[in-house]
């Protein structure tokens, strides 16, 4: 793998694309960024919103030791029952990572990303991060290879990070006041001592800034990753994104606090709440305007393997590697023919959304009496709506208008069927589920049954299977027409305030 290292010029271009809002997590995007930009996020399914329907990225966890205290997370090793930040089922040395990487990648074929996340902070491990990344650059070099980073250590590590061909770098910046950072942040490990409150604040602040501005002048792309902590930082993030999108950050990812108090984190016992959905979609329409939103996240564990969305970490194990007999090289050659078909398939699908968007007359303006409509979507990847109601675990939500289709986020929900034999008798997911499509008016699905059917349109959600296996764009759009012919859309004082509510 060869690290492409731009100049200022295609820096330039890069922030420019960004600003007028040509990346990031929006599909018609990618046609618009330079061909070096666009060839490191087209199968990137954290940088791509369209790629994450395709490709799948894994996590080691190798990292364990942290340099600085959140109040936001707990670190929990051998912990299966939790999906978030910080929490993995096994810790692995250096050469155990490579092997799992290597079994991930040939049994899921479409793994492009391999990143280290945690549980700790990877170059508060430096040894361990950079002795895995070496390996793998040697043994599996069709990989790409990303860290997740506090940013305190960052400065200190971009040259390492650039010889082992990091072209991705996540820095967690949650703040750039130390009198906010000081209420989520209770200390720092810095120059061997242990710093409080706003002083290790602002020496945070201070090393992320300097760290994103000298991976920016290596070409290496950054996505910024926020916690949305609502009375805390939720207003001050807007200025968060206007700094960092200055200073040339490629994405912006504002992620909702994980607040219950089971987690045992500060904020949970405490009984800090999180986002709403409809907060948190607010605060990143806001930051939308000075940087791009990636809206796809799943705060994903420190050892999560798969898709985005799911978490296929029991499968590989290292007591279940050890008895695999795989062929890499063979694996590899595979690899690339799935790959070369994925890649395929999305540039026939921007050449026809090309196609289509030459062909419509352009419009400035919203078609007279119509508004905007939510819609939830059961998929299980590949971008087609392809799930059965009762299977699903989360649910994308879309938004379609007058001016088309865009992505808002994902709504987790508890499994309402559990094989043939149990569908129907988990009546608790079911009503979860309906809270979580809470502003929702359609959801679409390939299959769904007569009991949530009927609650769904009790609840003022109109179930839709009369599009499986269509490309979820297309589908959002043919039922917001549908709902446009029916009248459905007509602008009233009543229709209003049910958009609000």
């Amino acid at each position: 793998m060869e690290l492409t290292v731009l100049g200022q010029d295609d820096a330039n271009e890069t922030a420019s694309s960004c600003a007028s809002g040509s990346c990031g997590s929006d599909n018609d995007q990618m046609a618009a960024l330079p061909d070096a930009i666009r060839d490191k996020v087209k199968n990137h399914p954290c940088y791509s919103e369209e790629a994450h329907h395709y490709f799948a990225r894994m996590h080691v966890a190798v990292a364990p030791a942290c340099n600085i205290q959140c109040h936001y997370c707990n670190r929990k090793y051998d912990c299966s029952n939790e999906s978030r930040p910080g929490v993995v089922s096994e810790l692995l040395t250096p050469e155990e990572a490579v092997m799992k990487t290597k079994a991930v990648a040939a049994n899921i074929p479409q793994m492009t990303v391999l990143g280290i996340a945690g549980p700790g902070d990877p170059l508060a491990n430096p040894e361990r991060t950079f002795e895995t990344f070496r390996m793998l650059s040697e043994q599996a070099p069709d990989i790409k290879l990303c860290v997740s980073t506090n940013g305190l250590a960052l400065p200190d590590a971009v040259d390492e990070l650039a010889k082992h061909n990091i072209d991705h770098v996540t820095i967690t910046i949650n703040c750039v006041d130390p009198e906010v950072g000081a209420g989520i942040y209770p200390w720092i490990y810095w120059n061997n001592k242990r710093i409080y409150g706003r002083k290790a604040a602002k020496i945070l602040i201070q090393q992320q800034q300097k760290g994103l501005e000298m991976l920016v002048e290596r070409g290496i792309l950054v996505k910024v990753n926020s916690v949305m902590i609502p009375g805390v930082n939720d207003d001050h993030l807007k200025e968060v994104s206007r700094i960092v999108k200055e200073k040339g950050a490629f994405l912006h990812n504002v992620m909702p606090l994980i607040s219950e108090a089971e987690h045992g984190t500060f904020y949970g016992i405490m009984g800090q709440r999180g986002p709403e959905p409809e907060e948190l979609q607010d605060l990143q329409d806001a930051c939308a305007g000075d940087m791009n939103m990636m809206r796809h996240c799943r705060q994903c564990r420190a050892d999560a393997v798969g898709l985005l969305g799911e978490d296929r970490g029991e499968e590989f194990t290292l007591d279940k590697i050890a008895e695999m007999d795989i062929n890499y090289d063979e694996a590899m050659k595979t690899r690339a023919v799935i790959h070369a078909g994925i890649l395929e398939e999305l540039e026939e699908k921007d050449a026809k959304r090309a196609r289509l968007a030459a062909a419509s007359v352009p419009s400035s303006e919203p078609v007279a009496n119509t508004r905007p409509v939510q819609m939830a979507v059961a998929t299980s990847g590949g971008g087609l709506i392809n799930q059965h109601f009762g299977h699903a675990t989360e649910f994308l939500v879309y938004e379609a208008s007058s001016r088309g289709v865009r992505f808002i986020g994902h709504r987790k929900v508890d499994q309402y069927c559990i094989g043939n034999d149990t569908c129907g008798d988990k009546e608790s997911a079911l009503s979860g589920s309906i809270r979580s499509l809470h502003g929702c008016e359609a959801v679409l699905c390939s299959k769904i049954g007569y009991e949530p059917w009927s609650q769904l349109e009790d609840a003022g959600i109109q179930p839709n299977g009369e599009h499986a296996m269509e490309p979820i764009e297309e589908a959002v759009m043919a039922v917001y027409e549908e709902m446009r012919v029916d009248g459905r859309l007509d602008e009233t004082p009543e229709h209003a305030e049910l958009a609000r509510a």
